[in-house]
């Protein structure tokens, strides 16, 4: 909302106003806010839920110290809802496409966590919401993210394609536009797309329609934007119940949280701005570059946040903030078309799926062929594995950090490593 009173005022000659204008004062401004709010707001919250006694509902999985956690405060991940949502909605152009997505995301994946961590502290059922209900809400989710792809105009890229390959409204744009035409047959045109990035390959470009390339092409254009939404549901309903997963020790999920909010953010910057995206032959994305902000408050949120989710945790953000954080990044990543990066970027989020998914499976297959089910890990999540090990707390946290940025290192040298 700022920014259209000073573009207002820059417009009156008002000194300063023009400030505004620019991605980097205002991401600046962004996690100044969110840190502020965050720190500002949060002993409050902490105050109000240890007042109001809603605390944690802590089961008997037998780890040391289990017990101390008792009575910490939940569902403080509304601290880190709010040091998002106020300064986007300061700072961006809330008419961008991008930015509507990710409020709709933190509202909606709150929303659900909210309701959530609501039944299991005010109703006292410990298993909270139903897991379908969840599911559901992260697929339909899903489904408008992927159908906003489709119906906007907006979602567009910028590159370089066959002239055959227009449509022929899109032949007359390129003619209305006078855009330039390069002698083999190609021109350089802002469309839609199902095309993403693969990371650590030379031609770093795969288009969801060579997944349906053996169908008709009459039915092939529909049939793509369908695998498309499909995918969609499936990384943010994966990415987001990882988070869920990895928010079990504390500051882990807020700590990995922040290290990955960085990184998309720099993979935002240089997606946004045609001199970065030539430089490094990557894909260029108009319009993302609001998503700077989004992401610099994002960042601001969770280190604020952090404060009081270390060791030993003040509050707890409970499903209200770990379901928003996965659907936050997995949305995020879609958009900047670096989906496919998800599995090193949000590593830490997928071993934490993943051990969970394999300590299930092998227990039901080792039970129904033995008759009694047996373990690969001593517990899961995977970080409980080393907390039965006798590893400290503080100590997995730390080390799933340096291995979290490590990824994200290795994330954003993939732009040159191809």
């Amino acid at each position: 909302m700022l920014y259209y009173l000073f573009r207002y005022l820059d417009q009156l000659d008002v000194p300063g106003a023009g400030m505004f204008n620019y991605i980097s004062f205002r991401s600046a401004m962004a996690v100044i806010t969110s840190l502020f709010i965050s720190m500002l707001i949060g002993k409050k919250i902490i105050n109000y839920l240890q007042l109001k006694q809603i605390g944690e509902v802590v089961r008997d999985l037998g780890l040391e110290g289990q017990y101390q956690k008792k009575g910490t405060p939940s569902m403080g991940g509304i601290i880190i809802l709010a040091s998002i949502l106020v300064p986007v909605l300061l700072f961006a152009k809330l008419d961008n496409i991008y930015i509507m997505l990710m409020i709709l995301t933190t509202v909606w994946l709150g929303f659900i966590g909210f309701v959530d961590d609501y039944i299991k502290v005010f109703r006292k059922n410990k298993e909270g919401l139903a897991a379908r209900s969840k599911l559901l809400g992260q697929v339909v989710l899903g489904i408008i993210v992927g159908l906003t792809f489709y119906f906007s105009k907006d979602v567009i890229i910028m590159e370089r394609v066959p002239v055959s390959e227009l449509s022929p409204m899109e032949k007359i744009e390129m003619l209305d536009q006078d855009r330039p035409f390069y002698g083999d047959g190609q021109v350089t045109m802002e469309h839609k797309s199902t095309k993403t990035t693969i990371p650590f390959v030379k031609n770093n470009e795969f288009n969801y329609a060579w997944l349906v390339a053996f169908i008709p092409e009459s039915v092939r254009r529909p049939a793509t934007w369908l695998v498309f939404v499909l995918i969609v549901i499936f990384i943010v309903t994966a990415v987001s119940n990882g988070a869920n997963l990895t928010d079990g020790l504390d500051g882990l999920a807020t700590g990995t949280s922040a290290i990955i909010g960085t990184a998309l953010g720099i993979l935002a910057y240089v997606s946004s701005n045609t001199i970065y995206a030539n430089y490094l032959n990557i894909m260029y994305i108009p319009n993302t570059a609001e998503l700077v902000i989004y992401a610099a408050a994002f960042i601001g949120a969770t280190i604020g946040f952090l404060w009081y989710n270390s060791y030993p945790a003040q509050v707890f953000m409970g499903d209200t903030g770990s379901l928003a954080l996965g659907g936050i990044i997995a949305v995020f990543a879609i958009v900047i078309r670096k989906e496919l990066l998800i599995p090193v970027l949000c590593g830490i989020f997928l071993v934490e799926n993943l051990s969970v998914v394999l300590q299930v499976s092998w227990f039901r297959h080792t039970r129904k062929k033995y008759g009694t089910g047996r373990r690969i890990f001593l517990m899961a999540p995977l970080h409980h594995h080393y907390q039965k090990k006798g590893y400290p707390e503080p100590k997995i946290v730390t080390r799933f950090w340096i291995i979290a940025i490590i990824l994200a290192v290795i994330s954003i040298v993939t732009l040159k490593m191809r």
